[in-house]
């Protein structure tokens, strides 16, 4: 008699938070900080893990530092001066620079950060590229005010290069997740639309932004993204996935009907800004079929949760079909 096929996995269970959380707090900084929140993360040759973090400073004003380890949870060495700034000369980033993504391009030789820079017309995307996370050549400001939460796919696609965005329409302030192309990562098309905020209540109905750089995978591109909704004690930021083609990323294939990470533990609810589970790093080992997914903990600490890969993909197969952008 055949055994009954295993049980699918059910979506509040495929990420696990680890024992050690939160893995990173202000106290490892080797100076005076704030909070530590936001990372982008990758891997390097060596089998370390690099995440480029957040780090608001004693002024309310943040910058990005590097932290390394050899297992990606533990003995954490951090940079003793930030990898990128903002300059009180540069009106694009006057005001600091945030949520670092970063992706590994293998064309390019290095590693892509995509990050928000601030200043008083508003929040900028802007890209800079390291080959060693100890140095870094800015290309300057790829998408003007207001957008944020950007991130770039690993290879070109039909000779142009993805980066995924969030700008804030002024008219209906809607605040969606749109795609831009480039050949060059200087210039860019205008933004086609890819996965809008749900309407009614649902856990993403206020707006959302792509997460960690995509994933790809054989089914498509696997990627998490964040997620608002308000509540009466103030906005509640969870993590949902999403899967789109791997020829044209701009189509969703499936997205999930509910949050896969939600805010549930003390450091996750309580914080500089309290409720918010951010993810924004993921790392996969083949070897092994982990995924690590980085986040940042109520603004205030960093966090990582573990799944694995065939799991969350064929929870993510039965989800629902398609994607509209209401307008």
């Amino acid at each position: 008699m055949a055994a009954d096929p295993p049980a699918p996995v059910r979506a509040a269970d495929l990420f696990v938070r680890h024992p050690a959380n939160p893995i990173l707090t202000a106290d490892a900084w080797p100076y005076a900080v704030n909070t530590v929140f936001n990372p982008g993360a990758t891997t390097t040759p060596d089998g370390g893990t690099v995440l480029v973090c957040r780090v608001e400073d004693r002024r309310g004003v943040s910058h990005l530092t590097v932290a390394r380890s050899d297992d990606g949870v533990s003995g954490w060495r951090v940079d003793p001066k930030p990898l990128l700034a903002g300059d009180e000369d540069d009106p694009t980033n006057r005001w600091g620079v945030e949520d670092p993504r970063v992706t590994r391009v293998d064309a390019m030789d290095g590693w892509v950060i995509a990050y928000t820079a601030y200043g008083p017309a508003g929040p900028c995307v802007a890209l800079a590229l390291t080959r060693d996370f100890e140095t870094v050549e800015q290309l300057g400001v790829v998408m003007p005010p207001e957008d944020k939460n950007a991130c770039l796919l690993p290879r070109k696609i039909d000779g142009n290069f993805i980066l995924f965005h969030r700008p804030t329409s002024s008219s209906s302030h809607r605040a969606d997740v749109w795609l831009s192309r480039s050949s060059d990562l200087r210039a860019w098309s205008n933004p086609e639309p890819v996965l809008a905020a749900r309407a009614g209540t649902w856990w993403d109905s206020v707006r959302i932004g792509m997460g960690p750089p995509p994933l790809e995978t054989e089914h498509g591109w696997l990627g998490i993204y964040h997620g608002v909704r308000n509540t009466v004690a103030g906005p509640a930021y969870r993590a949902g996935l999403v899967l789109l083609d791997l020829a044209d990323p701009s189509v969703v294939k499936h997205r999930s009907p509910e949050w896969v990470l939600s805010p549930a533990t003390d450091y996750e609810r309580q914080g500089d800004v309290p409720n918010v589970v951010f993810p924004s790093g993921l790392v996969h080992d083949p070897a092994t079929d982990e995924l690590r997914l980085y986040y940042g903990a109520a603004d205030t600490s960093i966090a990582v949760a573990t799944a694995r890969l065939s799991e969350v993909l064929a929870y993510l197969l039965t989800c629902p079909e398609g994607e509209t952008i209401e307008s």
